[in-house]
């Protein structure tokens, strides 16, 4: 069974990154770290740039667990590309991070959090960044 993180480069990313970590250590199971993002011209704040790839794979290796890091930038969104993961790799859990947002902003923007916890057909743990 795999465990997979949904990866963001800021701190309820780093949160989700901890966690899943710590999960990995304590049940044994692999652990993927997924980035992605849709891609384009324009800069996305949610795509992990090089410096921050090769920090999360140092962490990796050096975590003592199973693990690997992936980073799509092919068109799709987020949700998109973790739910194809789910099934192939036998996601026992996913792991994500939360930020703190307005009733309004909610409303309005929508939520990539939200939309995976309402698709994914497995667990999901929600953590927030301290």
């Amino acid at each position: 069974m795999t465990i997979l993180v949904a990866y963001v480069p800021r701190p309820e990313g780093q949160a989700a990154l901890a966690a899943g970590i710590d999960l990995a250590r304590q049940r044994g199971e692999r652990l993927v770290v997924v980035n992605a993002g849709p891609g384009g011209q324009h800069e996305d704040a949610s795509v992990a740039d090089a410096p921050e790839v090769e920090r999360i794979e140092k962490m990796l290796q050096t975590a003592g667990v199973a693990g690997e890091f992936k980073q799509f930038i092919r068109g799709k969104d987020a949700v998109e590309e973790i739910e194809a993961m789910i099934g192939p790799l036998q996601v026992s859990l996913l792991i994500i991070g939360l930020r703190k947002r307005s009733p309004v902003g909610k409303l309005l923007l929508g939520s990539v959090a939200q939309e995976l916890l309402l698709s994914v057909p497995c667990p999901v743990l929600a953590v927030k960044a301290q």
